[in-house]
């Protein structure tokens, strides 16, 4: 669909794939098509879960610094607003979305993973938000996604040092929800995928839309958009299929509607 980031389905899982060798660097061309790509799979009924992947090298090194590095407060703006538009864009898409990280997600490439619903590593990955070495700190969400993600103590820890973390450490500190069973994150991936595809899609746009609000709201505000998001499910096909299956002790055919 882009020069940088393609689309591409099987089945009801799209893949959004992103292709800008070597380091995947997420310039604001990229992060353009990134928007664009997540606004695709959102809207496309066919459409029942999404894997975020860079190739099997990389998933995605940061921001471009060679372009970067003579900009401007004015300059940055567009250029970091444009990622976060992007993590925004992938967070609000109404499915579950798995990054599937294999090799290194650093900086901007660890904000688009953390704006994912899960997250599989690689055993190899890395991840990390060094910014802080460059003399800058997060800018496209990460200063706000990983407190909510692994708490204010270990995401200061590394906001501030700007380390790298292994594969076993991110799932260890619940950066990330598994590390692959085999060579590459994205077979893993895939799989879960599959599995979300076959579910009550209505219902994961629902919860989606609750578990967001508990981030944001008081607890007053958040239990009535919960109540909001679920009261409407019961005059969804997939509750009736769902309740049935439970009593006749099979399993449900979802069709997500």
């Amino acid at each position: 669909m882009g020069e940088f980031v393609r689309v591409e389905t099987d089945g009801a899982v799209a893949t959004i794939r992103i292709d800008r060798p070597p380091a995947n660097a997420l310039a604001r061309p990229v992060s353009l098509e990134l928007s664009e790509a997540a606004r695709l799979v959102g809207a496309d009924d066919a459409v029942r879960a999404v894997v975020v992947w860079g190739g099997e090298r990389v998933f995605a090194a940061g921001a471009d610094i060679k372009v970067m590095v003579d900009f401007g407060p004015e300059e940055i703006a567009e250029d970091v607003g444009a990622l976060e538009r992007a993590c925004r864009d992938l967070e609000a898409v109404p499915k579950p979305v798995i990054a599937a990280i294999d090799g290194v997600a650093l900086g901007g490439g660890l904000e688009l993973a953390l704006a994912c619903d899960l997250r599989v590593a690689a055993s190899g990955a890395r991840l990390g938000l060094p910014e802080i070495r460059l003399g800058i700190m997060p800018g496209a969400g990460g200063t706000q996604r990983l407190p909510r993600l692994i708490g204010l103590a270990r995401a200061r820890d590394l906001v501030l040092s700007g380390r790298h973390v292994e594969a076993e450490e991110a799932l260890a500190i619940g950066l990330v929800d598994s590390v692959a069973s085999g060579e590459t994150a994205y077979a893993d991936a895939l799989r879960e995928a599959r599995r979300f595809a076959g579910g009550p899609t209505v219902a994961y746009a629902a919860a989606k839309r609750a578990l967001a609000a508990a981030g944001d709201l008081e607890l007053e505000r958040g239990l009535e958009v919960e109540r909001d998001a679920f009261v409407p499910l019961f005059a969804t096909h997939d509750q009736r299929e769902g309740m049935l299956a439970f009593l006749e002790k099979r399993e449900p055919r979802f069709e997500g509607r």
